[in-house]
């Protein structure tokens, strides 16, 4: 210690941590319903009944004559409809993590140093 002051204040100092949070936008996401076509192909059976008329000849060298007259016939229709295949929920779920921080703090401590025949008693 010098002999002209006798008292010195060190201002000792230490690294305090600072911690903050903040929103950030990770990601964006946009929900929409797409269609699609498919193009199917279906067989259908279908009856129809005709009226038919045979003239048989009585002679060997006449030919058979056939005449068939359409008098029904099944038709097909169609329409189209809409069935639900499912809903399907969108919604924003907040989820709470634990992040681990490991960081080096520096402290200040109080060093003395004694030159000569100097003795330090303690209390």
């Amino acid at each position: 210690m010098n002999s002209s002051t006798e008292n010195v204040t060190l201002k000792l100092k230490s690294e305090q941590l600072d911690i903050a949070k903040q929103w950030i936008q990770t990601e964006d996401v946009k929900a929409y319903k797409e269609t699609s076509s498919i193009q199917k192909t279906f067989t259908i059976p279908v009856e129809r009944e005709e009226l038919v008329i045979e003239k048989i000849p009585t002679a060997s060298d006449d030919k058979k004559e056939v005449i068939r007259i359409p008098l029904s016939e099944e038709e097909v229709n169609f329409s189209k409809h809409r069935i639900i295949l499912e809903d399907v929920s969108i919604y924003k779920n907040q989820i709470e993590d634990v992040r681990h921080i490991e960081e080096t703090l520096k402290k200040e401590n109080p060093k003395i140093e004694t030159f000569g025949n100097a003795k330090v008693i303690k209390k």
